[in-house]
């Protein structure tokens, strides 16, 4: 793949798939600066595959694959030593608009906890909860995690039961 159209293409690709980039790295980390450094891995590992890319699958399926295996592998190598330095407070910004809605601050509460349930499952499970939310199809979500479409609903299920006791948790104040 000549340089200039691998730059292009990457363009177009991230301009089409850059947010779930951002979604997947929310999801696997617990603070903002950690969720920038490990989109950044995302794509530096997104450029360096660019020329592996075989056209089996799309090119969304390829983003989010190549997305779930580097946050698969960064929360194993990583997040290890970086749990440890937890800030003591992470403080968001919200404009004034914003902190006088009360649906959007509870809105952006249960976003949080959603998160927060979601880094707690098990990788595999945490990776199949993003595609369902970015609303992939079972075929779709089959291709980028490399298991098969029945298994996709069995273990759908069973993460979604797994959430749905974490949420069940975080609002009891547990």
């Amino acid at each position: 793949m000549h340089d200039q159209s691998q730059e292009s293409l990457f363009t177009d690709w991230l301009d089409a798939h850059g947010a779930s980039v951002w979604k997947v790295a929310r999801a696997y980390t617990l603070t903002t600066e950690e969720t920038q450094d490990l989109a950044q891995e995302i794509l530096l590992q997104a450029w360096k595959s660019l020329p592996q890319f075989e056209q089996k699958s799309s090119p969304a399926t390829w983003f989010y694959r190549v997305a779930l295996h580097t946050a698969m592998n960064w929360r194993r190598k990583e997040a290890p030593w970086r749990v440890r330095q937890k800030p003591l407070l992470e403080v968001q910004m919200l404009t004034a608009a914003e902190a006088d809605s009360a649906a959007t601050a509870q809105q952006r509460d249960l976003v949080e906890q959603l998160y927060k349930a979601i880094h707690q499952l098990p990788k595999t499970d945490a990776a199949l909860v993003l595609l369902y939310l970015e609303e992939l199809s079972y075929r779709e979500m089959a291709d980028v995690l490399g298991i098969s479409e029945n298994y996709v609903g069995v273990k759908l299920n069973r993460a979604r039961q797994a959430l749905n006791e974490l949420m069940k948790g975080e609002s009891d104040g547990s």
